[in-house]
């Protein structure tokens, strides 16, 4: 009997699905964009994920092992509109091409379809394309490398422009690594993906993790990579690596390389940590700072919104670069100074500079698109006008400039490349102002470039024309004034006369010209060898002019990529020009000074005032209250550790903060807003300024607070600066106290650096008369009739409350509860130590309410009585007596 259980055999795919499926087997992990003709079709899985997130059609096409194939499309043209949202929502995208045409595919058979194949893989850190990146932000693609004995490694590079960092660090400090860059993606080998430090990193981290096989990760593959991406026989040229930071090289390189489907890398030389190093800022001081990243993860309310005035987006990425990797060099510190008081030294010179910079687009982007094989007629325009921008910047600049602007200035000036100024001229003679995106869609190569070229689009665009004056010169040649030169599906162009007049047509000499076709009831058609060559060349001319400005564009092309090394030069001094003019500007708006540079590790402002709190006090009208601080690590002429005090919304946080900042704003070679400032460099800021859980990793807010207690007690130098605000505040009172108290002690007497400690605990003020270099501060604040008035000055000694019943009042608590909460306070601060007076164990008997006397009634009701705006001058001295009258019997 037959075997009735068993299920019919699943049907063959056909050829197009067994295609689509071998490709997708290679990708899995992404979703496929697969070219047909005008559009990209997701199928299965991807097109119902793809439908849910770009709320998109869902249909289907076809069946597969007998179920209906989910499919989803996207226009072709209209792609990376919709490739922007897949990937901020966290997809990978495999974009898979027709390699050939149909024509092509039919060529080895009927049956055949059109060979497909994927030219790239668009991930977060991969991005290039302008409608993928914002313009003014940096792009970071990250990969992580570990040693045996647990060391660490990063490299670092973006794609959009070629750089290419290179650097070992121990694995503690890996977030402060990875945070010093505009993450947008980070890759870990498999191996590691359990490490402590990945899994740290993650918690913090925004940007998406991907995980690779550790093949990748060693030694002899990033020296491989690294010889072959680079085109040497060996690294010395390169400089010298140890063996992690080859590892970390080698996962990048193997990933760029995947993503780009075996596209040529494009990236520069990897660039080491600049000499002196870099002042080092860990995550959580990173957010509590909000340097370039708000608490609620904008870009609006950090320093870097508040600070830029960048005109150009490389500029802007640059100076966003510098304040998240301020420099621990004296000397490249000083030498932007130098570059920012040039130009704010002559107002009218750094406005015509920035004149000439504001027409200068992405350099650095454009180049790189045009490397890789995607970009556009625009990328080459953009590249003519910044090149020229910059010469005509450079001509601005004049002489006797400090050494950073006139290397500036010599690279702009183009005298040692005279090609990139060739170059740079002739796309501005060769493209046409207002170029289409694509260089397939023709159209952008500027008239009187090519004399071929023009002479085909001379075609093309009159070929009535040229027809007009052939059909007059025929005419003219045969004596037959009915004579027309006509077209149709059939003949093409052909020439007809009528009927009567063709015989002398048919006979020497004009035969030998003219060619009969066709003979009608009333007319005779014949063809010339220069008709039918006409005829040819006007139906070719529109694929030759496309095809001539497509060959003019990868000439051009061609030339971009040879200069590569010389174009990302000029690029990165535009984006040098850019910052320095920027920090000028930003000076002069807001008052900041050059900083001065120590070589002992000292801290003196006057005058010295929070930048982004100011801006937002002058949007409303309002002004900021400067303070002065002064820091001294060798505790001689100044105290190195600042017990801070004073109420709540005084301004404790804002003081603390904008200290931090300073250090930051002067190691990035920016001004600082004071009236004058002296810094000795820091290795390292540290701030804990408030504190939230992190329930991801079942962390409540005291264990959040001690963490980051902990980092600074564990790692401050006597170099490094350091702000703490309420340390010991989220637990019980005596805890806290305990704890703050030996935080305290422990930066003073071991880590023994620049700090500032704000606290409500009062008792910690008595450790200025026990510590050899603390001093105390407070906010100052007044109490007027019962209400509290912040001052927001800075004073030398403890507060002598804290005021927080008035803060509570301000905050708006019932005046009941502010009343109740100022009898409880009475009766702790007579007895605190006493546990039976604490609310929780007795009640605290409420004062009566004072008696209102008759008296105080009669003066109340007599002022009440009183209409001051319309007393005369005798009336008003009559009121006066009679109150204190009964006042007086009162």
């Amino acid at each position: 009997m037959p075997d009735t259980a068993r299920p019919p055999a699943a049907a063959e795919p056909t050829p197009f699905m067994a295609q689509y499926l071998s490709i997708k087997s290679q990708h899995s992990d992404a979703l496929l964009f697969f070219r047909m003709g005008d559009f990209y079709e997701l199928f299965f899985e991807d097109a119902v994920e793809a439908a849910r997130i770009l709320d998109i059609t869902l249909t289907a096409r076809g069946e597969h092992d007998g179920q209906p194939i989910p499919m989803a499309g996207v226009p072709f043209h209209a792609a990376e509109g919709y490739l922007a949202r897949l990937i901020k929502a966290g997809c990978r995208v495999a974009v898979c091409e027709q390699m050939e045409s149909p024509a092509e595919a039919k060529k080895r058979g009927s049956k055949s379809i059109v060979q497909r194949g994927v030219v790239r893989i668009v991930t977060p850190g991969t991005l290039t394309e302008d409608a993928l990146l914002p313009a003014r932000q940096g792009q970071a693609l990250a990969a992580i490398a570990f040693s045996g004995a647990g060391d660490a490694a990063i490299a670092v590079c973006d794609v959009s422009t070629g750089a290419f960092d290179l650097a070992a660090i121990p694995a503690a400090r890996l977030g402060e690594a990875l945070l010093a860059w505009p993450l947008s993606e980070l890759v870990v080998a498999q191996e590691d993906a359990d490490r402590p430090a990945v899994q740290e990193a993650r918690g913090f981290l925004s940007a998406p993790v991907t995980e690779r096989p550790g093949r990748a990760a060693s030694a002899k593959a990033g020296e491989a990579l690294l010889k072959d991406v680079f085109g040497i026989a060996a690294l010395d040229s390169l400089g010298e690596f140890s063996r992690v930071e080859l590892a970390a090289a080698g996962l990048l390189l193997d990933y760029v390389r995947l993503t780009q489907a075996g596209a040529p890398i494009r990236l520069r030389a990897p660039r080491r940590p600049e000499a002196g190093g870099l002042l080092l800022i860990d995550p959580a001081t990173r957010a509590s700072l909000e340097i370039d990243r708000s608490i609620s993860g904008g870009r609006d309310g950090t320093l870097l919104a508040v600070i830029d005035r960048t005109v150009t987006a490389p500029g802007a990425r640059l100076l966003g670069a510098r304040l998240g990797r301020p420099s621990r060099s004296i000397a490249e510190i000083t030498s932007r100074y130098d570059a920012v008081s040039y130009l704010l030294a002559d107002m009218r010179l750094l406005e015509d500079v920035r004149l000439q910079l504001k027409t200068a687009p992405d350099l650095e982007r454009a180049c790189m698109r045009l490397n890789l094989g995607r970009g556009g007629p625009r990328d080459l325009l953009a590249l003519s006008k910044a090149v020229l921008s910059g010469a005509e910047a450079s001509g601005v600049l004049g002489t006797n400039l400090p050494p950073r602007l006139a290397d500036v200035a010599r690279t702009l000036g183009l005298s040692d490349t005279p090609s990139v100024r060739a170059l740079a001229e002739d796309i501005a003679r060769a493209i046409s102002d207002a170029p289409p995106m694509l260089a397939r869609d023709g159209g952008f190569v500027a008239e009187g470039w090519d004399a071929s070229l023009d002479e085909v689009r001379s075609l093309r665009d009159g070929s009535r024309r040229v027809i007009a004056e052939l059909q007059a010169k025929y005419a003219d040649q045969t004596g037959i004034a009915a004579l027309k030169v006509k077209f149709n599906n059939v003949l093409g162009y052909f020439i007809e006369v009528p009927a009567a007049k063709a015989d002398p047509m048919m006979r020497a000499p004009l035969s030998s010209d003219f060619i009969h076709r066709q003979t009608m009831a009333g007319a005779v058609r014949f063809s010339t060898h220069e008709l039918a060559d006409i005829a040819g060349r006007i139906s070719r001319a529109d694929d030759e002019a496309k095809a001539r400005e497509i060959a003019i564009f990868e000439a051009l092309c061609s030339r971009t990529e040879e200069l590569a090394g010389p174009l990302a030069i000029v690029a990165a001094a535009l984006a040098e020009l850019d910052v320095a003019a920027s920090n000028a500007v930003w000076a002069d708006e807001s008052g900041a000074v050059r900083p001065e540079l120590d070589a002992r590790p000292v801290f003196e402002a006057k005058g010295l005032r929070h930048p982004v709190v100011e801006a937002a006090l002058r949007r409303d009208g309002k002004g900021f209250t400067a303070n002065d601080l002064v820091l001294d690590a060798d505790g001689q002429s100044a105290p190195r550790f600042l017990l801070v005090t004073g109420p709540n919304m005084a301004g404790k946080s804002t003081y603390l903060r904008q200290s931090a900042l300073a250090v930051i704003l002067a190691q990035s070679g920016a001004f600082v807003p004071a009236s004058s400032f002296r810094l000795g460099l820091a290795d390292r800021v540290f701030s804990r300024v408030g504190a939230s859980d992190d329930l991801a990793r079942g962390r409540s807010t005291f264990m959040v607070e001690m963490v980051e207690t902990a980092a600074i007690l564990n790692q401050a130098t006597p170099e490094s600066f350091v702000i703490l605000d309420e340390v010991g505040r989220g637990t019980a009172t005596w805890d806290g106290l305990a704890i703050a108290w030996a935080a305290a002690e422990h930066l003073h007497d071991t880590n023994k650096c620049r700090a500032i400690f704000a606290t409500h605990y009062h008792e910690l003020t008595d450790l200025a008369g026990r510590l050899s270099a603390a001093s105390n501060a407070s906010l100052k604040a007044r109490e007027w009739k019962q209400d509290l008035i912040f001052l927001h000055e800075v004073q030398p000694g403890p507060a002598d409350r804290s005021y927080g019943v008035q803060v509570a009042k301000l905050a708006g608590l019932p005046r009941s509860a502010v009343s109740r909460a100022g009898q409880i306070l009475k009766k702790l601060e007579a007895g605190p130590s006493a546990s039976e007076n604490l609310p929780l164990f007795a009640m605290v008997a409420e004062d009566p309410a004072p008696e209102i006397s008759q008296e105080s009634s009669a003066l109340a009701e007599a002022v009440a009585a009183a209409d001051p705006d319309n007393l005369t001058p005798r009336e008003a001295l009559d009121l006066v007596y009679r109150l204190k009258d009964i006042a007086r019997s009162s």
